[in-house]
């Protein structure tokens, strides 16, 4: 006797619940993530806050991005979706860093005018940072004060310690998960078999 697979009651209903579980995992939560960092970076006045303690704040971020990639490699581990979580982590990690630095430009020109070579809002200050870490260098915004280029610097070393450490970590925290995952027959393959009842 051939025929379709008639379906357990409710099977649907859980297919459909998880593919909207992992439209939001894998990408409205990033973007929303992305879209609050950016917002807060806009709305902060950071420039008045840091005056005085530019390397404080500065130091202070660093120290919370690196918590931020402690927290998420912990969370991938342990996540049923590895490699979602993963990529929620980029969506946070990278743009926090970056967010930092450009905040940090800022606050050293609106402190000392004059320390690039044009006057750096907000929207000029991630321009460049972007430009910095992405090793585009148009040369439109250079540092000229030497607080600035020591600025720049520490960020290029901090720009190849999260793309050389910070991004194998995560990587390979997604790759654990995953092992872990299939080993212990998680989410994902009960997850795999709901599919694969839809789909005959």
């Amino acid at each position: 006797m051939t025929g379709a697979v008639r379906m357990a009651p409710g099977v649907g209903e859980r297919v459909r619940a998880h593919r909207g579980r992992l439209f939001v995992l894998g990408v409205l939560r990033p973007s929303l993530t992305v879209a609050l960092l950016v917002t807060a970076y806009y709305v902060l006045p950071l420039g008045d806050r840091v005056r005085g303690g530019g390397a404080v704040f500065l130091a202070a971020g660093l120290l919370v991005v690196t918590a931020v990639v402690v927290w998420e490699v912990r969370a991938i581990l342990r996540s049923p979706y590895p490699l979602l979580q993963g990529v929620q982590a980029l969506a946070l990690v990278v743009p926090l860093f970056l967010l930092l630095f450009a905040g940090a430009y800022h606050s050293i020109e609106e402190v000392r005018p004059g320390s690039f070579t044009g006057a750096l809002g907000k929207t000029d200050a991630l321009y460049f940072v972007v430009t910095v870490f992405a090793t585009v260098g148009f040369g439109d915004i250079t540092p000229v004060a030497e607080p600035a280029r020591i600025l720049v610097t520490v960020q290029m070393l901090g720009d190849l310690l999260l793309l050389g450490l910070g991004l194998r970590v995560i990587l390979t925290a997604v790759r654990h998960g995953r092992d872990r995952t299939e080993k212990t027959g998680g989410d994902d393959d009960r997850d795999r078999d709901l599919r694969a009842r839809d789909d005959r």
